[in-house]
Formats: structure tokens, sequence, C-alpha cells
């Protein structure tokens, strides 16, 4: 295998044993495997090659260092290492194993030994144990005993080893019923870790649900209980068929293949697909495409492969639970109709071909899964029947009239969303019943605000719409929780988050093609066109409420008003207000927060206001300001203030100011000032938190670049700005609030009060800030996200509306800030969000004057924006 490189380690002399020739020689090797793989030599040969390298290398030193001459010692390879398998840089798992304990000189020796193995950058898991220790040490770790079942001798006493061998495939080590349920149990707390899916889009090539280390679970059971060595071994005991023993190795294979891409990228070892090696690895396996495309080629196989694997072993592991737990077929069955019946808990088929003569009952299956919440899965012979037809298929399935029938059933049904569309996605049959869902299959976002593919993200929302129907998620949810109950129609807004985003991954707005598509499907499922016209518009507007309440001011009466123009009625407003919060949700495990919640509230209670008020009566904003005065004068006075000093200090503010803040605002703010040195800035940052955040108030004399400086100081403190109102008072003073967040997405702790009020009041005294910016996240840079900057027409034309699009880097809001003071531009308003790398920040703009800015300011403030933002990129 590697003569003609004369890479051959047992042919060694003794002065040839040094850190520097093995370290070279270790390397040449890399090399060679790598033009191998290159090649397109097998990729189990490579990995069992340099399992083999491994045992030379291991074996010669052994030699070496003189354990040949200790008769009580062996040398054992296990683990991964034990089954012959290593990549590039995987761990070397060995175990040195004495018939008693080591003797001082001895174990300088294999101190001596093992240290070299690290110098010689192999990352080495050894351990030194007696047969006893071994017994002992693993009985009470499951990790230590499944290392040992899968012991290799390599060198050294074989009696010892042989003597190990008979004592961990004793009974009294782990019985094989005990190591079955403790080894399901890890394997469930694993896939819990990676949100019990596949399609995560930063997957783990071996811990991942589908990966390798389901595979490694499958074996370590029937090594225990059969013995079986192989998969190969295990396809005789008659658990898998032959096809399916060959699909398991194909998938194997392909996981090999990817990982040893990986791994021959990388310095240190990780299993993980991160964004910034995807399209090396891509490139190491040969897909080409622009942009995109060979990323997207890799990726789509690769879950393909996951989710192949993920369904042989589940089905492989209820199998090996009839016969190493107990014998299921023995429990009498629960006949539910002609063509299914449930066996403890999960459903069978009949007939042994039932799908493939009469394929509409696969959706049958999936509508008794619905309505018996008894049922938990499907039946092993089941679901290798179902995998048989769905392969046979010579159609989709929504081109069956009985299996539209039976979909819309499944769809109007209260229970599906719990289980059923989970299963049926699971299973492939989402895919064989739609066309364009089979597109999204395993569709990447490159972005680091979704976690999920699209298909996954997709079940997620249609998840999330079934926790709306339970009372307990009331306080995450309160005012979904509310309206949801009360939709009448609700498989319509089932069938929008089907389609939301199923045309992503085409060419053009997905929001307007995926309407079309929509449509199309509920007139062919019988819907009538008002109800087809209300999926079609929630799928073309998905994006709409989420937009308005995180990047407009929703506190413009003019914005609401457009808003409610859109949305049209109340019906249209609860469908769309649980279908953007069920989307949020299902974009990322922790982008929810209160901050948003909040926002999306307000938005939602300012548009049935305005419905309900009709669009054609705007609201008198005189009555809301006197009235946010009266009950801020009201707190005042009975904290002893008089009227005459409240209304002093209130004659200094324009009117925007009590429009925009509550009267508990308001109080707050006038209380700290009717009683501060106004030649200071005031800086006040709220004790409970504010619309989800914590509110800072910047009270100071009117300065250039003060915006800046509050920001960059905030974002030192490694926090984030979500809201920001920029006002001044008549006479020159700021009354800015920021809304700010955590690096949790939550209020400031109240311990960081104080640090973050001297800051801040220092920075403004000399209206300087510290250039000290923190680094970039790593996975940042992997990112090109183009400086955009947009200029939005207003009904007034008295202000300028501008939206930035940029990487979300460290300081970016300081840098804008500077170059709206150096061009003499006044901020009035920012709306700050980020979604994962990007920043999608909007801010409302006047010039020297007062007024919007022209063509010809508009076009340098972009051109100065873009070079400064590109600058620092």
């Amino acid at each position: 295998m590697t003569d003609t490189l004369s890479l051959q380690l047992d042919s060694y002399a003794d002065q040839d044993i040094t850190q520097e020739k093995l370290r070279q020689a270790l390397t040449a090797f890399a090399e060679h495997q790598k033009q191998r793989f290159f090649q397109h030599v097998p990729i189990a040969d490579l990995v069992t090659e340099r399992s083999c390298y491994i045992d030379q290398l291991l074996q010669r030193l052994w030699h070496f260092y003189g354990f040949s001459r200790q008769e009580d010692l062996a040398l054992v390879a296990v683990g991964g290492y034990g089954r012959s398998e290593l990549h590039p840089l995987s761990d070397v798992d060995i175990l040195i194993l004495s018939e008693s304990p080591i003797e001082e000189a001895v174990g300088t020796k294999i101190s001596e030994f093992v240290t070299l193995l690290w110098d010689l950058r192999l990352e080495v898991g050894q351990s030194v144990r007696t047969v006893n220790d071994c017994f002992n040490i693993g009985k009470d770790d499951l990790t230590v005993a499944t290392n040992l079942t899968e012991a290799r001798y390599l060198c050294g006493n074989k009696a010892i080893f042989e003597h190990l061998t008979e004592v961990l495939n004793s009974e009294k080590f782990w019985p094989s019923h005990v190591f079955y349920q403790a080894k399901l149990e890890e394997q469930k707390v694993r896939h819990a870790r990676y949100h019990d899916t596949t399609y995560n889009l930063e997957p783990d090539i071996k811990s991942s649900p589908g990966g390798l280390r389901d595979i490694h679970t499958l074996s370590w059971v029937a090594r225990r209980h059969f013995g079986a060595t192989s998969l190969f071994e295990m396809s005789r005991h008659g658990f898998l068929t032959d096809a399916e023993y060959r699909e398991l190795v194909e998938c194997q294979n392909e996981l090999w293949r990817i990982r040893f891409a990986l791994h021959i990228e990388l310095r240190r070892y990780d299993n993980r697909l991160t964004f910034d090696h995807q399209a090396s690895v891509a490139a190491n396996l040969g897909y080409q495409g622009e942009g995109n495309q060979a990323v997207e080629m890799m990726m789509k196989e690769f879950y393909r492969t996951l989710r192949r694997v993920a369904e042989l072993n589940k089905m492989l592991l209820q199998l090996f639970d009839q016969a190493i737990i107990t014998n299921k077929r023995d429990v009498a069955p629960v006949v539910l109709d002609e063509d299914f019946q449930i066996r403890g808990h999960l459903i069978e088929a009949t007939k042994p071909a039932l799908f493939q003569a009469r394929p509409e009952t696969i959706l049958d299956m999936f509508l008794h899964v619905a309505k018996n919440s008894e049922i938990e899965g499907i039946a092993a012979p089941t679901l290798r029947q179902l995998r048989t037809a769905r392969r046979r298929l010579n159609r989709f399935l929504i081109d069956i009239p009985a299996a539209r029938e039976k979909f819309m059933e499944l769809v109007r049904q209260p229970n599906a969303l719990q289980k059923a569309f989970r299963l049926m996605h699971r299973h492939g049959v989402l895919s064989a019943y739609l066309p364009q869902w089979s597109h999204i299959v395993g569709q990447m976002q490159f972005d680091l605000f979704h976690v999920y593919t699209v298909d996954e993200h997709s079940i997620r929302v249609i998840k999330n719409l079934n926790k709306f129907a339970d009372p307990e998620n009331k306080q995450r949810h309160p005012i979904c929780c509310e309206v949801y109950p009360r939709i009448v129609k609700k498989e319509l807004l089932i069938l929008a988050a089907i389609f939301h985003d199923i045309a992503k991954g085409r060419k053009g707005d997905h929001s307007e093609l995926g309407a079309v598509d929509a449509y199309e499907f509920c007139i062919q499922h019988g819907l009538s066109r008002p109800e087809a016209n209300i999926v079609s518009w929630l799928v073309k507007k998905h994006l709409l409420m989420s937009v308005t309440a995180q990047r407009r001011d929703i506190y413009d009466p003019e914005v609401v008003a457009e808003f409610a123009k859109q949305v049209r009625d109340e019906e249209r407003l609860d469908y769309l207000v649980c279908l953007t919060v069920a989307d949020i949700c299902a974009t990322n495990q922790d982008l929810w927060n209160s901050w948003k919640r909040t926002l999306l509230a307000e938005l939602y209670y300012s548009t049935q206001k305005a419905l309900r008020r009709g669009l054609e009566n705007t609201p008198d904003v005189r009555d809301r300001i006197r009235h946010n005065q009266q009950l801020a004068s009201a707190i005042l006075r009975s904290k002893g203030f008089q009227p005459r000093e409240i209304e002093v200090l209130w004659q200094r503010f324009k009117a925007d100011y009590f429009l925009r803040h509550t009267h508990k605002q308001l109080a707050w703010h006038a209380e700290a000032l009717l009683q501060h040195d106004h030649d200071k800035p005031l800086i006040l940052l709220s004790i409970k938190a504010t619309r989800g955040g914590t509110e800072v108030f910047v009270y100071s004399k009117d300065k250039a670049k003060l915006f800046a400086i509050v920001v960059s100081e905030l974002d030192k403190k490694n926090l984030s700005v979500h809201d920001a109102q920029i006002m001044n008072s008549k006479d020159g003073y700021t009354l800015d609030t920021f809304m700010v967040l955590d690096p949790n997405g939550k209020a400031i702790n109240e311990n960081r009060h104080t640090t973050i009020r001297r800051a801040l009041t220092k920075a403004l005294t000399v209206m300087k800030s510290e250039r000290k910016i923190r680094r970039a996240p790593r996975k940042l840079l992997h990112f090109n996200v183009p400086t955009e900057v947009s200029f939005l027409p207003t009904k007034t034309g008295k202000k300028t509306m501008m939206e930035l699009v940029a990487l979300d880097m460290p300081g970016l809001l300081a840098k804008v800030g500077s170059v709206f003071a150096e061009h003499n531009v006044s901020l009035q308003a920012a709306k700050i969000t980020t979604i994962g790398e990007r920043a999608e920040d909007f801010f409302i703009l006047v010039n020297e004057q007062g007024s919007h800015l022209t063509e010809e300011q508009q076009e340098i403030l972009k051109a100065s924006l873009i070079k400064m933002i590109n600058k620092h990129a």
C-alpha cells in the first residue's frame, strides 16, 4: 500500500525512531492519502489504510520502548480505532492492558511512549488498566464499556487480551438488554442536542441524527447481543435485508467521504460542517457550480444520506427491541379498519403490499396517526413497505384524486399538527405528495439567521401553530394563544405555513412565486376562490408584519395606517400575526424574545384599532398627547412636584416627545430632570424590562457625534441597540431613548447599570469615546454582505427615511453615526435589526435646515456610508 513512498514504519531502525523523522513520515503519509482521495480511491480503503498505518507505528514503537520484553503487557486498539476506522484527524484510542499494577519504571516508559505520540500531533486517548480495572470501570461507565466492546489486539501478550475479551463478553459485564436500553437513551439525548432533526444548517457528520453515530449504535447493539462484528454479519442475522445492508454501507461510505474531505481541510479535530468549510469540502468532493451551487448540491445529498440512515436506524432499533427486550408480535393488535391496526404504540399495515396497490392509503395511515394519540410511530415492517412503495411511485400522490381528498381531511384534522406532519416529512411522504416540497428538502439557507434547512423550518412553523392552541403557552405567546383558537378555518393557516417558503431556491421573489403555487394548490384541492385568495395573500405577505414591526416606525400613525390598508380586515390580521410569530420562532431557537413580542403586540393592537375605527378616520394626535401629559402629571404630583415646575419643564419639549413615549416614561424622565443639573449629562436605565429590553435615556446638550459616542460605548459593553428615538428639545438638548439588549437578547442585569451609566456620562462629558472596537466573531468573516443604502419615499416629504444593509460588524452603528455627524445630518429615529450576519437598519433623517435631504445630499451620504463601512469590513 505505502511501499512506493518508503513509508513502511516496521522497517525503521532504532536510530530512525526520532520525533522529526516520524513526523515527516506521518506528514508524507497524510499527503499520500490526500492524493489517493482525489484519485477517487474507495473511501473504505483509505479509512482502513490509515488504521493499518497507525498499527505499524504503534507496533514499532512498542518494540522500540522495550515493551515486547514485558510479558504481562498488551497493546489494544479501542473505540473507532478498534473498528479499524481512522480518518485524518480521528482520535487514536489505545488501551495498555496489564496483568498487574504497573511498576514505576514501566510507567515512566509508558509516559515517554504516549508523550511521543502527542508530540507527533496524534490525538491520542490512552488508558493503562488491568482486566479487573476494565471490568469495574466499564461496568459503571457506558462510554468506557462501548469503547472496550470494540477492542482489537495490536501486540504484546495475547493471552491477556483474550482474557479481557472473555470478561467483556460475559453477561455480568453489560447484559445485552441493559446495554440496548442504555444506548437507546444515549441516542435520544444526543439527538435532542441537535433539536431532533437531521436538517441543521451546520450539521455534525458524526453526531447529528442520521450521522455516523447512528450507524455505530446499530453495530454496538448488534455486537453486544449477537456478537456481530460488522454490518455484513448483522445482515446475516436477518435484521437487515440485503438491500438495506447495501444501503447502509452506501450511506456510511458517503458520510465517510464527507468526513475525510472535511478533515483534510482542518488542523484540529472537528466533525461539524460549518459555513466556513462547506465550500472547500464541496470542492474536495468534486462538486462544481456558480455561487453556492456546489455547496447546495453537496448538502442536499448529505441530508438525503442522513435521512436514510435515520430511517434505517429507527426501523432496526425497533427490530432489536423485539428481539432483545420483548417479542411484540405476541401483543394482540387493535384493529383500526381493514387496512391498519395498532400493536403496542405502533401502527401496522394489515396487507403486505398495501401502499403499492393503493398509494393513497399512505395518507390514511397518517390520518390514523392524527386521530389516535396512542400511536407513537410506524411499525418496522410497515416502514419497510412504505420505503419500497415511496421509491416505486411513478407519479406524485397529489395527482391521485383520492389522495387529494385525504390530504385536505388531514389538514383539517385538529391533531395533525402534533405528530402527523412531522412523521410525513421524516419519512419522505410530503416529498412524495407535493413536487414543490421535494425541491426544498435539504435546501440550504446561507446566513446566520436561520439554523434549519427550508423544509425543516417550514415543518417547525406548522408545529409552532399547534402551540398556540395550548393555554400553557399564553405567557410566551399571549396574542396568538388568544387569536388562534377563534380562527375558524385553521386549514388556511396551515396551508400558508406549508407554502410560505416553498419557492426558496428558485429565481425570483419566493413570496410572489409561492403565492401563485399556493393559489393553484387550493383550487386543485377544492377550496373556494376567496379561501384560495387568503392563503395566497398570506404567503405573499408573510414577511410584512415582521418587517413593519422591526424595521419601521410603528409609532408613526402613517406607518400603521399603511400597514392596515394592506391587511384590510381583522380576519387577515389574525391569520398574519399567527403565521408571523410561528415563522420567527421556527427560524432560530434563540430569536424570539420579549422585545419582538412587544413590537408585534403594539403593531397588532394599533392596527386592530385602526381597522375598527375605519381607515378614513385618522386618530387625533393632540388628544393622545394631552392624555399622556395628564396621566404623567398625576404621577409627578403624587410625588410632590408642583404643576408649575412640570409645565415649565415640558414647555421646552416638542409635541413628538409626548406622542412617542408612554405616560410612565414621561413621568420617569421628568422626575429625574426636575432634580438634575442641566449642565451635566443625565443617563437613566430602566430598572424593570421595558418592551423586553432596557431603556437607556440620554439627556445632554446636543452636539455633533453624540449618537456615535453613545452607541460606541454601548457596543464596547457588548450590548446591542434595537431601537433609538432621537429627539431634541426646543432649547438644544437631546432627549434620546435607546432600547438595549444584552448578548442573550434580554434586559441588562441591574448589577451592570452603574458601570454603564458612568461610562456614558464620562464619554458625553469629554465628548469622546475610546476607539476600542470588539473583534468580529470568526463566523462573520465567512460572509460577504454587500453594503446597500436606499432612501424610501415619504408622504409628507418633511423627513428622509433611509435603509442600510451591511455586514453586522462590531462598531457599525458608531461608524454610521460619525458619518451622519460629518455631513451635518440629524438623526430623528432608528430601528436596528440584526438578521444573522446582516444588519438591516432603518433611520429617519433631516438636514441642517430640519428638512428632508435633497437628492444631492442623499447621494453624498450614500457614498460616504458605503466607503466608511467597506473600509472597515
